[in-house]
């Protein structure tokens, strides 16, 4: 347990790190008629990529969408675009959605192997469990309930550890297979990690324990402070159960502007134009993911209309207002354990650019105080961040 607690606590105290979402499908990040000066294409994405690595991004999260759906009509396949803006740039990591179900674990490792490389060890996947029915059915695959889908995810990570650390792996699970498998080469050998990372989302207590036994990072949809604590405990208790220490990813939609009012006035705007019928039609699929679960604690069960025109639940983080508040509450969540930001705007380019210039530098400067102080260290302990 000590061991534990000294990576947990080296985590928690490691600067922050932050992500931003690939608009690699149509329609932006709201499903709203609102102006979005983003687009879906390679080039304007290529040029969002530097720009973001130039503005102190660390990760990238290419979508996975395989059909039109909800405002997203057009899209580009998640791991070839991965690949590409990892080719584009020199210091991003780039995080490829995948979906178990729909890739076989050692057809992946063998892909995401040969990206690492191609790229200097900047490679990373997020498998996602799946909550859109029609993308399976219509490829002819069966939909699994949402437990299983889960129980399937856990076994595909496994897969992937196995076959990226082990010369002849030799597994027999439910849903897949490997005999004396040798993958070569294997991963670049980059310290720190053991092979490409593997990030995980999902708000249910299936999603919660799996990440807690397999996952290097859990993604949380958009969440206050409290409903944050409460993943952050669940997640963690697990982890220390199975020896383990997980990162936190956490979603959030962020309206940087000069004045509050000018910021809230955005966020009134994004609402207001909301596609309505597009809104409801995703609210009605995502809703099922969510009740779905034993405990109702899945994705999106909680969601109201004006979350779900942020399909991740965005705009609850609350990172809405001028530079100055805006840094102050990520740095809060920093103290409630959050390791990563993973973050959507209306106008890439140019709130990219005002986040690097404008707000992240506010953020170091706090995170400087908070560590210089001394105070880092007693409010991860007061928020629970630190104990099993």
């Amino acid at each position: 347990m000590p061991e534990i607690s000294s990576q947990r606590l080296e985590a928690a105290t490691a600067p922050l790190q932050f992500a931003y979402w690939v608009p690699n499908v149509s329609g932006g990040l709201v499903v709203s008629t609102i102006e979005q000066r983003t687009d879906w294409g390679y080039d304007y994405n290529r040029r969002l990529a530097v720009l973001a690595e130039n503005n102190g991004f660390d990760y990238a999260l290419s979508q996975v969408r395989y059909i039109s759906s909800y405002g997203a009509a057009y899209q580009h396949e998640s791991t070839s675009f991965s690949l590409a803006l990892l080719l584009a740039t020199e210091r991003l990591k780039v995080i490829a959605a995948v979906h178990p179900g729909l890739w076989h674990p050692g057809v992946l490792a063998k892909f995401l192997a040969t990206a690492d490389h191609l790229s200097g060890g900047r490679a990373a996947v997020n498998v996602v469990s799946g909550w859109f029915k029609d993308e399976f059915t219509k490829l002819g695959e069966p939909w699994l309930e949402h437990d299983e889908r889960y129980r399937r995810a856990e076994e595909f990570i496994t897969y992937l550890r196995n076959i990226w650390t082990d010369d002849h792996a030799e597994l027999s699970g439910d849903f897949y297979r490997l005999h004396d498998f040798d993958l070569k080469p294997k991963p670049v050998d980059v310290p720190g990690r053991a092979h490409p990372e593997v990030f995980q989302g999902g708000n249910s207590t299936a999603a919660r324990t799996m990440a807690g036994r397999v996952s290097d990072w859990y993604f949380s949809n958009g969440k206050d402070f409290e409903g944050l604590s409460e993943q952050v405990l669940d997640v963690n208790t697990e982890a220390a159960i199975a020896g383990r220490t997980v990162r936190f990813g956490l979603n959030g939609f962020l309206i940087g502007r000069d004045s509050e009012a000018e910021a809230r006035d955005v966020l009134r705007e994004i609402v207001d134009k909301a596609d309505r019928e597009a809104v409801a039609g995703f609210g009605s699929a995502v809703k099922q993911a969510g009740t779905s679960t034993s405990d109702g604690k899945g994705m999106w069960a909680s969601s109201e209309f004006a979350d779900l025109v942020q399909y991740n639940d965005g705009f609850k983080t609350g990172l809405i207002g001028t530079p100055e508040q805006i840094a102050e509450r990520i740095v809060a969540y920093k103290t409630r354990g959050v390791n990563l930001f993973l973050l959507g705007f209306l106008h890439y380019l140019e709130d990219v650019e005002y986040f690097g210039t404008r707000i992240l530098p506010l953020v170091r400067e706090l995170e400087a105080d908070l560590t210089s102080s001394g105070r880092l260290e007693s409010e991860l302990a007061r928020n629970g961040v630190l104990t099993t």
